[in-house]
């Protein structure tokens, strides 16, 4: 009889226990912490490519196809009493010469002379002019080679200085008119000359200085603003200075190469384009390579299902006062943080129904690209709640249990980010933009719990040009 009441007791008391619901305060969560990522300053190599046609265009309006004597062929240019003389000199097309910073405008000359002669006295004419002779009609005009040498250079305010050299003209044919009897192809490149240096005048007042700042200012103001990476957050390269490398011309562009310092990342919300005035270039360190931090979005919801997936149905079984006590998981979710740590809601039934908390510091792991919730404890009001109702449940078992179910792997993560990026990299930004890039690997720099959501920033390392083309003069 005495065990029958003793059995009884321990059945009412188990019944007792087992309809108690242990149901602890949800843990206070803390504010995500967030931190600004200290992002190393990164090289980007830009060839800017200018289109000197427009100046080769001008440079055929401004230099004259017809150089003449004054009023000719009305009018004579008289040299002292005994000479006078008139001519006509016509320009072949320009050809245009480049090499390094140099351009070469070279033209053939063509012209022709007419001239007579008397004698003089004092200053004083005694005879009439003589028959006219001439030079350059019947045998064909003759030839001269005339040209100019440009000597480009780009300024820190990013003005393209071009210093004009007239080249000495260089006659191929020479010209003997029968009333002199003797060369006067001088005469004829000597008012060249001068026409030439009115040319070269018109040419400076045009071109000597081209400003190319507003499209220096136009592209950075592009590298300010965000670029949406197939909805994983948004690209920002954050420029900090320019630097010019060096500048050539090839074929009918000026090639200017440009280091530029930059910060780049990707962010969760779109940041605001930001207006800042180009900076002079200048000269600072080379940092080889490209670096870019991408903050990555890995959802609660998504990460609950997946532990839930593997930790639902897991069963455990303690023994209390000779009394089997039974533990089920049924569902584990992730919440947020609370001390740097994440905060876990376990549901469970069993002997006990109820709900409890646990937090756990993530850590990732390099060599196998995994995100583990490590140091799994019980939250202290979970704590307190299971010393009261089921001590028993108090259990390393379970927390471990749930360390060792709580891991991620981050590969495919990392893998379609580095592949966005790279997408990103290699399109055109604007007309006359295009990048070409490629980030080589990617890596986790660090774990940031936030309100929804767990930050993970990668970090990802490779090379990137910035290919500008089509900018005119």
């Amino acid at each position: 009889m005495k065990n029958r009441f003793l059995l009884l007791c321990m059945l009412c008391l188990a019944i007792t226990v087992h309809s108690q619901v242990i149901d602890p305060p949800t843990p206070v969560l803390s504010l995500p912490a967030y931190p600004a990522a200290v992002i190393p300053e990164s090289e980007l190599n830009i060839p800017v490519q200018v289109d000197l046609a427009p100046f080769f265009a001008m440079a055929n309006k401004k230099v004259d196809t017809l150089f003449t004597s004054p009023r000719f062929p009305d009018d004579w240019v008289q040299q002292g009493c005994d000479t006078r003389y008139k001519y006509s000199f016509r320009r072949g097309p320009l050809q245009f010469s480049l090499k390094n910073t140099t351009l070469d405008i070279s033209f053939m000359g063509y012209y022709k002379i007419i001239g007579s002669t008397r004698a003089c006295v004092n200053g004083k004419a005694v005879t009439p002019w003589t028959p006219a002779c001439q030079c350059g009609f019947e045998e064909g005009e003759r030839k001269v080679k005339v040209g100019f040498s440009i000597a480009i250079s780009l300024l820190t305010n990013y003005t393209v200085k071009m210093q004009i050299t007239r080249k000495e003209p260089e006659p191929l044919d020479k010209c003997t008119v029968c009333f002199w009897g003797q060369d006067i192809t001088p005469v004829i490149i000597s008012a060249l000359k001068k026409e030439l240096d009115v040319s070269k005048a018109d040419l400076e007042k045009s071109y000597g200085r081209v400003d190319l700042k507003p499209h220096f200012q136009t592209l950075w103001n592009q590298l300010n603003t965000p670029y949406n990476v197939n909805n994983m957050g948004w690209l920002q390269i954050n420029p900090q200075k320019i630097r010019i490398n060096s500048i050539q011309t090839v074929n009918n562009q000026l090639q200017i190469s440009v280091g530029l310092a930059a910060k780049p990342v990707v962010r969760f919300e779109k940041p605001s384009a930001l207006i800042t005035p180009v900076p002079h270039a200048s000269n600072f360190s080379r940092n080889q390579g490209f670096q870019v931090y991408a903050d990555l979005v890995m959802n609660y919801d998504s990460l609950s299902r997946i532990l839930t997936a593997q930790i639902a149905g897991k069963e455990f079984t303690f023994s209390k006062a000779f009394i089997k006590k039974r533990f089920i998981f049924r569902e584990c979710k992730l919440l947020g943080s609370r001390d740097n740590r994440l905060v876990m809601q376990v549901k469970f039934t069993g002997t006990n129904d109820g709900t409890f908390y646990v937090t756990g510091k993530p850590l990732y792991y390099a060599n196998t690209r995994t995100l583990q919730v490590t140091d799994v404890d019980f939250d202290i009001q979970s704590q307190n709640a299971l010393l009261k109702t089921a001590d028993w449940l108090f259990s390393k078992k379970i927390t471990s249990e749930i360390e060792k179910m709580a891991k991620y792997d981050l590969t495919e993560l990392l893998s379609t980010a580095r592949s966005n990026i790279n997408q990103q990299l290699n399109r055109q930004f604007i007309k006359g933009i295009t990048g070409s890039g490629n980030i080589k690997d990617i890596s986790v720099a660090g774990i940031f719990p936030q309100s929804g959501w767990l930050a993970v920033r990668a970090y990802g390392d490779g090379d990137f040009l910035l290919k500008v083309a089509g900018l005119d003069l």
